[in-house]
């Protein structure tokens, strides 16, 4: 079975220039269709406002912060994958308060193989999130729907006299009859008895 893939945006969050140009030369080599820069947390925060990533790479210390900040926020309000990247000294006591938040973290120095399949991982990590979001939501519109119908089959019922299940058939008869959704004719009935 082979599933479609999509390119992946990456937003890189680095003091260094080197670094970026590290970075921008390997996700240049893969499936990274937008892959942009900024230097500080005060611009990532900014462009996060703006639009959403798929991967957020972190590469700390910034200029105006360490970064964890930024890479907790950053997970907590969107559904990128981040990647944040450490010194060695410090790496245990920030991966542990990092894998809290389901921040990948990445001790330095190390190597462009090392992050390349870091980025793999986080990317096949995202996808399956992206997958579980799609499911979550459909359930929930399903969810939305069945409260509509029946909410429309009560008003129905209280105020025509109808039986829950002639009520529901008439949803559902009105609903063939039109070629609208039991949701439309729902909201409808709704409307119509409600207002």
């Amino acid at each position: 079975m082979h599933t479609e893939r999509k390119s992946q945006s990456v937003l890189v969050v680095s003091s260094s220039k080197k670094s970026y140009e590290i970075f921008n030369e390997m996700l240049s080599l893969g499936s990274f269709s937008e892959i942009s820069a900024v230097t500080n947390c005060v611009e990532a925060k900014r462009i996060l406002c703006d639009r959403n990533y798929d991967i957020i790479i972190i590469n700390s210390p910034l200029q105006d912060d360490f970064g964890l900040e930024l890479a907790i926020e950053a997970s907590e309000d969107s559904a990128a994958g981040v990647m944040l990247l450490v010194k060695g000294d410090c790496y245990e006591q920030v991966s542990y308060e990092a894998e809290a938040h389901g921040i990948f973290t990445i001790s330095k120095p190390t190597n462009k193989q090392i992050i390349y399949e870091a980025l793999k991982l986080l990317i096949a990590t995202n996808m399956r999130l992206r997958k579980y979001e799609k499911k979550t939501a459909s359930l929930s519109a399903k969810m939305d729907e069945i409260r509509i119908v029946n909410h429309a089959k009560w008003v129905l019922i209280k105020k025509l006299g109808l039986s829950e299940e002639d009520a529901h058939r008439a949803i559902e008869k009105q609903a063939m009859d039109t070629r609208q959704s039991k949701r439309e004719i729902a909201e409808t009935i709704i409307r119509t008895y409600e207002n």
